[in-house]
């Protein structure tokens, strides 16, 4: 695995440790946990919400960053359902979402947040006890790139 990745992902793409919402340090590149999604044969994509304050942006990023299929309609319904029917994604082994830049949309429309909080946890655990577990990082820094 990349090298000393925080004990909880490592934990969780090593599979000692059910998927879950994870936190990332705000010191780290978030491409050193992708990087080491990706050495463990999980699928990683990364969705940056800096400047995002309102759930039409929010929905926007999704279907950009995620490559969401064309079925997706925009709505908090249709995120739950792109997340639960990951078939449009494949995975050996598990995916891995990294959200950063969360802040700002969190600030802005908190109701909203609290509704992504609860699709993303509801996602992770509709895929918990299957072989390709989705695996969520709330990284607290902005994603700064490896410098």
């Amino acid at each position: 695995m990349t090298e000393s990745v925080p004990r909880p992902l490592a934990a969780v793409l090593e599979g000692s440790t059910p998927p879950g919402v994870l936190t990332w340090p705000a010191d780290r590149p978030v491409a050193d946990a992708l990087a080491a999604a990706r050495d463990a044969g999980w699928s990683g994509a990364a969705l940056e919400l800096a400047g995002t304050v309102d759930k039409a942006a929010f929905m926007d990023r999704c279907a950009r960053s995620l490559r969401l299929p064309d079925w997706f309609g925009r709505n908090w319904d249709a995120l739950a359902d792109c997340l639960t029917d990951l078939s449009w994604c494949p995975a050996d082994r598990g995916r891995l979402l990294v959200v950063t830049g969360w802040q700002d949309y969190a600030a802005a429309a908190p109701d909203d947040w609290s509704v992504v909080e609860s699709v993303l946890a509801d996602a992770v655990g509709f895929w918990r006890d299957t072989d390709t577990g989705l695996a969520v990082i709330m990284a607290r820094g902005r994603g700064r790139r490896r410098g």
